[in-house]
């Protein structure tokens, strides 16, 4: 008990040090119980899910929660299953599973922030695209095999596969992105076969954005009688702080609004969406030849490259981002506080984990959708129906930055 209490402390620390990154670790010691009573009182609206899902997730409790953007989702799983941590050499007890390459190396990353003071920590990332030798060499060596494993289900499944990974200690299974992960008949066929290689007695936690009254019964037969947090109303997943939106216009006047958009607007970074990787290639060139420097970021890079430019864009090495939805979900980029649609997604729920990288924890932020087809027109209906928010036409006069800039 007094090493868990020195490790909740040792994480305390971490959060308190960071003026955006307040998270409520709520220790499994009565002792300190009322002093994060005290301490939750004064965080804002985003600690609520943490506040109810961290008692629980600690005691061991198996958690189904949904919540929007930006709320802190990552840092319930992240802080709880290091709180139950007993590292051991060579034991696996802790993996989490999600649907991109790029979030899982967030997750790690993560991971990496919140155990600094606990050296004996190890996590490490597997996904696809990579040479699978060096996760091999990794697992095999007692010393270097990590006690947290953040993986996609493809490649973890191949580990699995080889009898390259051993899973019979797991203790904590988390799938961010739930309904990503389990709405795709592969991922999901791989993620039963990596469940079944796991021990029955285990916690399973899942949290999303988005959670359809579909998908529910399926994550929860993973489960036993889980703790079900659903922060909103499905129909109302708005996200607070974040105005929306959209201007009609022909598909050969793009690139024109874009421009004006982006020369008008003022922002710190913006992250603009493609429906392909072969759109957001050209866009990214017409932005560089046109004095706006951006990177792009999508599933036709190579994986290494791919990671870099995310690394790069979270440093700020550049401003804007041009991307298909492999950066709509999840990914974390605490700058970014302006979304645009250059193509509006095709499903309803997909507009919001897209406008929700602006605004994120609270913050302020500015998406437009650039309106060009009947189609469009269709999914704009459906998106102000799905969430009963009303998305108004982008003002002539442009919109105030004092309205979506934080200062």
């Amino acid at each position: 008990m007094v090493g868990r209490i020195i490790r909740a402390a040792s994480t305390l620390s971490i959060l308190w040090s960071k003026k955006n990154e307040f998270n409520v670790a709520c220790l499994a010691s009565s002792f300190h119980f009322k002093f994060f009573e005290y301490l939750t009182l004064k965080l804002t609206k985003f600690i609520i899910v943490q506040q109810v899902c961290i008692p629980q997730s600690i005691l061991g409790t198996d958690v189904l929660c949904q919540a929007k953007s930006g709320l802190g989702k990552t840092a319930v799983f992240v802080l709880s299953t290091l709180q139950q941590l007993d590292p051991v050499p060579g034991e696996i007890s802790t993996l989490v599973i999600c649907h991109t390459r790029e979030l899982a190396y967030q997750i790690r990353n993560e991971y990496s922030r919140f155990s600094k003071y606990m050296p004996d920590v190890k996590t490490e990332v597997f996904y696809g695209g990579t040479p699978i030798t060096r996760d091999l060499e990794k697992l095999k060596n007692k010393d270097t095999c990590p006690h947290i494993v953040v993986a996609t289900p493809g490649r973890l499944h191949a580990l699995v596969t080889e009898k390259s990974i051993r899973l019979n200690n797991i203790k904590s299974f988390v799938i961010d992105e739930c309904d990503k992960v389990l709405e795709a008949v592969d991922m999901r066929r791989d993620v039963q076969d990596i469940f079944r290689n796991t021990p029955h007695q285990k916690q399973v936690m899942m949290f999303s954005a988005t959670l359809s009254q579909e998908i529910r019964p399926v994550c929860k037969k993973f489960m036993q009688n889980p703790l079900e947090i659903y922060v909103d109303d499905e129909a109302k997943l708005t996200l607070h702080g974040l105005q929306q939106y959209y201007i009609k216009l022909d598909e050969k006047e793009k690139n024109r609004k874009l421009s004006d958009l982006l020369d008008s607007l003022e922002f710190n970074q913006v992250i603009i969406f493609v429906r392909s990787t072969q759109r957001a290639n050209e866009l990214n060139k017409l932005l560089c030849s046109s004095n706006f420097p951006s990177i792009a970021v999508h599933s036709g890079l190579p994986q290494e490259e791919r990671i870099e430019r995310y690394k790069s864009f979270k440093e700020f090495n550049k401003r804007i981002c041009v991307s298909t939805d492999v950066f709509g979900r999840g990914i974390d980029i605490e700058r970014i506080n302006l979304a645009i649609n250059y193509d509006l997604p095709n499903e309803a729920d997909q507009y919001l984990h897209r406008v929700g990288r602006a605004g994120r924890f609270g913050t302020k932020g500015l998406a437009v959708s650039l309106v060009s087809t009947k189609d469009d027109e269709e999914v704009l209906e459906k998106i102000q129906s799905r969430f009963d928010v009303k998305i108004t036409e982008f003002p002539e006069e442009g919109v105030d930055p004092s309205t979506y800039m934080n200062t």
